[in-house]
């Protein structure tokens, strides 16, 4: 694996090209897990015995694990070399998913999925840290992350296709059986096309990952549990106790470490602190967006599988279309001005699908605020990215590398919990029968997720330094010639 400390020396030894491809491979795989299953939800229900709450953990499962585990596996990767432990994870989760295929009962599947999470979190902190170590900032870096941000951003889209055809043609448990070979052809290349990194001194946080990945499965169970049960429930309100202490905790934790695995000093900058935030609640609507939409076209269009993957198409090639211009248009506008112009089709687009009811139809509610999405999530996500990595110290690049992904996960996770809070509450309340249960669940769901979105543009638009100071110019002029007047 190419260092992130000292690329030069790597690069002169291994094929940064023929790497880059194969962990962008491999990142697909792993991104796409995050959504393959949301497809196979309704057959993976039916064949497991799920309850409708309890189905989130199929997708809960797997990012919890993978964001609460990912600055640690990055940690790993500098102790104990990034090839080595790369492997190691995709080793974990090529033989987690094949557990997952022949899964009889939920619990083994859920199982199945946490140790996907924890290959993932071995894996990918690997292949940011190349595109960090590999190209030096500014345009080189710029594309590589444009080509990077749409591997992330349209392998979730593509995930759902995928699902689609997987499920249609084959069973659910080939959306778990297709990583398999995958696995085995990436861990035979990587020793011949990859350079390992040099081990680097350094000790575990292990107090740190457990506390955090502990204090977020409580919170994320807390709220599934509200949903089913409601707010008053006994087990949730204690669910919601124990993670304000293992969060708390975590913190403390955070702040005495010698080498804490989330140095809180990445959080100093206002701009990188920014972006990782606006990154949790733009994944966090999105995410929850492919879990009940996938539903809605399934159980209320009536569509097969298939069809419903095939849907997804047109927000999959707009985001990789956009992510793909994206690099080209930031030295001209900057990235700011593209983050708050990728936002507002965003909300409007997460707007449009708070409308769906029972009697929405694909064309008229569906396929309008998926191309959107897509483009307006392809103008964000590079500039986003870049601002996460923008100036960090050398020491802390792999640190700064994994929290992106980070709070993709974490983000993905507590948003679909609360989503799915908001679900099940509309939904008791809806009356009706049950397709009008769905469908006004799903849209005060889409209401949430759209609040999301505008709080991912107010944060954008305070963490960013001259967007501040052009507004405050604008209240000034505003406010002068109202003086005159």
């Amino acid at each position: 694996m190419v260092s992130v400390r000292h690329p030069g020396p790597t690069r002169r030894r291994g094929h940064p090209g023929l790497a880059l491809v194969i962990m962008l491979s491999a990142q697909l795989m792993i991104i796409l897990d995050m959504t393959v299953v949301n497809i196979a939800l309704p057959h993976i229900q039916t064949g497991l015995n799920f309850s409708a709450a309890s189905l989130s953990w199929v997708l809960n499962a797997y990012t919890l694990t993978f964001g609460g585990l990912l600055l640690l596996g990055g940690r790993a990767g500098d102790i104990l070399g990034r090839r080595r432990v790369f492997l190691a994870g995709i080793a974990l989760f090529t033989l987690s998913s094949l557990a997952g295929g022949i899964a009889t009962t939920g619990w083994m599947l859920l199982a199945a999925r946490a140790l996907q999470g924890v290959g993932g979190a071995l894996a990918s902190p690997a292949v940011l840290a190349l595109v960090v170590g590999s190209f030096a900032e500014g345009r080189e870096r710029t594309r590589a992350l444009g080509i990077y941000s749409a591997v992330a951003m349209g392998g979730a889209s593509l995930g759902l296709v995928l699902g689609g055809v997987i499920t249609e043609w084959l069973s659910w448990r080939w959306v778990l059986f297709v990583n398999v070979p995958v696995g085995i052809v990436v861990l035979a290349v990587t020793p011949l096309f990859v350079t390992e990194s040099p081990r680097q001194p350094g000790r575990f946080d292990l107090a740190g990952a457990v506390t955090s990945t502990a204090g977020m499965t409580a919170l994320v169970y807390a709220f599934i549990r509200a949903a089913a049960s409601g707010w008053s429930d006994d087990l949730a309100v204690a669910a919601f106790a124990v993670a304000a202490v293992l969060l708390g905790l975590f913190l403390l934790t955070e702040t005495r470490a010698r080498q804490p695995i989330t140095p809180l000093r990445l959080f100093a900058d206002l701009g990188r602190g920014g972006s990782y935030l606006a990154r949790l609640l733009l994944v966090a609507g999105m995410f929850g967006m492919f879990f009940f939409l996938t539903q809605f076209v399934q159980e209320i269009l009536g569509f097969s599988p298939l069809a419903a993957g095939v849907a997804f198409l047109p927000m999959t090639l707009t985001v990789f279309g956009v992510s793909r211009a994206a690099p080209r248009l930031i030295p001209r506008f900057g990235g700011t001005r593209l983050m708050l112009a990728g936002m507002l089709p965003v909300i409007a687009g997460m707007a449009w699908l708070a409308q769906v009811s029972a009697g929405t139809g694909y064309l008229a509610g569906i396929f309008g605020p998926l191309v959107l999405l897509g483009t307006g999530m392809g103008l964000v996500f590079v500039p986003l990215t870049a601002a996460s990595l923008a100036g960090v110290a050398p020491a802390d690049s792999g640190a700064a590398s994994s929290m992106v992904n980070v709070m993709q996960q974490v983000g993905g996770s507590l948003g679909l919990a609360i989503l799915v809070t908001v679900f099940g509450t509309a939904a008791r309340h809806a009356g009706g029968d049950a397709h009008h249960a769905l469908a006004h669940g799903v849209s005060a769901a889409f209401s949430v997720a759209t609040l999301f979105d505008v709080a991912a543009l107010a944060v954008i638009v305070l963490s960013a330094g001259p967007a501040v100071s052009a507004l405050a110019g604008l209240a000034a002029r505003t406010g002068a010639l109202s003086t005159r007047r």
